[in-house]
């Protein structure tokens, strides 16, 4: 176990939005390398790849079982966000900033410290590379640097080269880092608000032809949904009951929503035929499979009820309920379900910017988007309940502003 941790950590995107992904490295005391992290997150804004980066280090260091967190960034906006300083003003950062103060309180301490980008090359290459395979090209290798090289010895004569020439150089990048990242997002140093207009508050009520909505259902019941038992990777088809559940949802979003895009659904058979069922009523809009849709790998846990869990593995179940860095025996975490999640639905905001998509998928994806888009934590997954062909509507602007217009509906549903 390490006690004490520094976490290094980048993200960027190529266009601003444009092909992402994040970097993360561990480091020990000495500044050895315990942990490497990276991941490319399709099509998002340098700000939401920052963000990502920080919580895959914060994730990491958890898995090493550290107390004590330094965390240096290059990213002005994420340091002084998450010190408190500065006003989140961006919806869109809010559920990511949750999430990463989230982990934070697992730790004793944590420390947040900004760094010029020249001290951060690890993290950034790593970040470059995940930008690589996200713009569809090779990536390059990425050198392992086992420890950061030491700070300068203060020297007494300002030369060129001396270290108060080198601070100053310091102290002139940290400015311009702190004015762009302030107008990225729209705050002044110490908090305060920019002369440029501000996003919208929620509370203030917006065109909703502006908006990317999104259509989220839950797959209609099948055989273990009615035994209420784990149902991850398992290809388990719809019960009399859930097809038909599947034609009154369909019918109800062809009401709802006559004109829609595209209906994305989980590979799996319980998916893909709700989602066949909704694109016939609206008239054969196009059915896409999207890998990230698919629900929990529940591993040893498929096909068992919560009570055969529960007798058989009553310690895995409790660090499983406790937090979302644990994975079932076998299975995957939730924390890398949302990983994927929020991998599918930047690339849905992307590429049918200002329309309607439904989405079909699973309770734990789904889930994990509403605790996104509401801005919530993690308790809220075990507290949500969702049923089977229940209907939730998110709505997205450009702007980052988010409006949960429903959740879970289900008056469409007439139960015998």
């Amino acid at each position: 176990m390490h006690r004490r941790v520094v976490i290094e950590a980048d993200g960027g995107s190529r266009g601003n939005p444009g092909p992402a992904g994040y970097g993360a490295v561990v480091r020990g005391a000495g500044g050895e390398v315990l942990a490497e992290r990276s991941e490319s997150i399709g099509v998002a804004t340098n700000n939401v790849a920052e963000y990502s980066g920080l919580i895959a280090g914060l994730e990491a260091a958890a898995e090493l079982g550290a107390t004590e967190v330094e965390v240096r960034m290059d990213s002005k906006l994420v340091v002084e966000q998450m010190s408190g300083r500065w006003q989140i003003k961006n919806p869109g950062l809010r559920p990511l900033a949750a999430r990463a103060a989230a982990l934070s309180r697992g730790f004793d301490a944590v420390r947040y410290g900004w760094i010029p980008r020249e001290r951060n090359k690890h993290a950034d290459a790593l970040a470059n590379a995940a930008m690589d395979v996200a713009a569809g090209k090779t990536p390059k290798t990425v050198r392992t640097v086992e420890v950061a090289e030491p700070e300068p010895e203060p020297r007494e004569v300002a030369a060129p080269d001396s270290p108060a020439r080198a601070q100053a150089r310091q102290v002139a990048a940290q400015a311009r880092e702190t004015a762009a990242q302030a107008r990225e997002s729209g705050a002044q140093p110490g908090g305060a608000r920019a002369d440029a207009p501000t996003a919208r508050s929620s509370w203030e009520p917006r065109p909703a032809t502006a908006a990317t909505r999104l259509l989220l259902v839950r797959h209609g019941e099948t055989e273990r949904t009615a035994q209420r038992r784990y149902s991850g990777r398992g290809d388990v088809p719809l019960s009399e009951r859930g097809a038909a559940q599947a034609a009154a949802t369909a019918a109800r979003i062809a009401a709802l929503a006559p004109s829609v895009a595209a209906v994305v659904t989980s590979p799996l058979a319980r998916c893909t035929a709700t989602a066949e069922a909704i694109a016939g009523a609206l008239g054969g809009t196009p059915v896409l499979p999207e890998r990230d849709l698919v629900e929990c790998d529940f591993g040893e846990w498929e096909g068992c009820t919560f009570a055969e869990v529960r007798e058989r593995w009553p310690a895995e179940m409790d660090a499983w309920l406790a937090s979302t860095s644990v994975a079932p025996p076998g299975g995957e975490a939730f924390i890398e379900v949302g990983a994927r999640v929020r991998r599918a639905v930047s690339g849905l905001l992307q590429t049918y910017r200002g329309q309607t998509v439904v989405v079909v998928s699973h309770v734990s994806p789904l889930k994990l988007m509403l605790r996104d888009a509401l801005a919530a934590n993690d308790a809220f997954l075990h507290r949500l309940y969702l049923d089977p062909a229940g209907l939730s509507i998110v709505d997205t602007w450009p702007d980052g502003g988010v409006a949960v217009r429903a959740v879970n509906d289900t008056a469409h549903l007439v139960e015998g």
